[in-house]
């Protein structure tokens, strides 16, 4: 098991070795210069040639050949692994302290969405296995590939004309109310906020449980045709209790693998529907700060949903150890 873990870790890191050098490269392509923009558009500046040279030069960006690529990679480098992710062109705070003031409210929605789809689409997924050709079967079966198949920024717009714009149930955008006065308690104040998320958990939700629940109904079809189930029926057991017991256990196996998305999907928020309803979480700061150029902020962030993500996936397969005794981590 330890030699098994330390393997996994040695390819994790390489895997983000690797994965910084290419996102480093690519970013140093971005068309969008914001130091020039900053500096040659600041009339207050007395000689801005100069103090474009200045920053570049603070932030390894003077010298654009391959070799002085290759070092402002290293230094950003060395300081990322020492904790560092850089100073932010557009707020002059450190890249970390942006992402996390930031995660809270994405990590919020994300978790909440998290749980209701689990609590929807697993219940769901075995229903319509057990009752396979059924009218839930096909009614959940083309409601979940409606939902699939509807773009996120698209399926929020829709939200936010009919909820919002012609029945006025919800708010449009925003994390709080404009017009709440700043004295406001701090029950109202929560309440108020969790107005302002309704529509868009109601989004995220409706468009994830799709994937989830035929994954399950898949997987569950799989196990009922196994033969320890038709013993279990032989033996005379309830289907519940085959259901319950025996199917609902060994269908969890392979939904362990979609555990690796969670993780980045939890703290690196939603974007397009962050962005959409205009929330001031880390996925709409992060869309915010690409159009504009954040160099630094960017490759920040990027390397954090890397880690999440390499991390997602080592622990993955540790799960699969727990959850089937049949698999071996020794090797």
């Amino acid at each position: 098991m330890v030699k098994y873990c330390i393997k996994r870790i040695l390819i994790a890191l390489l895997i983000l070795f690797g994965f910084s050098v290419l996102l480093y490269f690519i970013v140093r392509l971005m068309p969008i210069d914001f130091l020039e923009d900053k500096v040659l558009g600041n009339t207050s500046i007395a000689d801005p040639e100069a103090e474009l040279e200045r920053l570049k030069k603070l932030y390894g960006m003077s010298d654009s050949s391959f070799i002085g690529i290759l070092k402002s990679y290293w230094d950003w480098l060395t300081k990322f692994v020492q904790g560092d992710m850089g100073t932010s062109w557009i707020s002059g705070n450190p890249v970390q302290e942006d992402i996390f003031r930031n995660m809270g409210i994405s990590f919020a929605i994300s978790f909440v969405s998290l749980i209701l789809q689990l609590l929807i689409s697993i219940p769901l997924g075995i229903k319509c296995a057990c009752n396979q050709y059924g009218k839930l079967d096909y009614t959940a079966t083309v409601l979940t590939m409606i939902g699939i198949s509807f773009p996120s920024f698209f399926f929020g717009s829709l939200m936010i004309k009919f909820f919002a714009v012609d029945l006025g149930w919800f708010p449009s955008s925003g994390l709080v109310d404009a017009t709440l006065p700043p004295s406001t308690g701090g029950f109202e104040r929560a309440l108020d906020m969790l107005h302002h998320l309704v529509l868009p958990m109601f989004v995220l939700v409706i468009l994830s449980i799709g994937s989830m629940m035929r994954y399950t109904r898949t997987n569950t079809l799989e196990v009922l045709t196994a033969d320890y189930i038709r013993t279990a029926r032989a033996k005379g057991l309830s289907e519940n209790k085959v259901v319950y017991k025996h199917v609902f256990r060994n269908t969890m196996i392979p939904l362990v693998t979609t555990l690796a998305g969670i993780l980045p999907g939890l703290f690196g928020g939603s974007m397009i529907t962050e962005t959409v309803f205009d929330l001031p979480g880390i996925g709409n700061l992060a869309y915010q700060r690409v159009l504009s150029g954040d160099i630094p902020f960017v490759m920040g962030y990027n390397m954090f949903i890397a880690t999440l993500t390499v991390i997602g996936v080592l622990l993955t397969d540790l799960m699969y150890g727990i959850v089937d005794p049949r698999v071996k981590l020794g090797k």
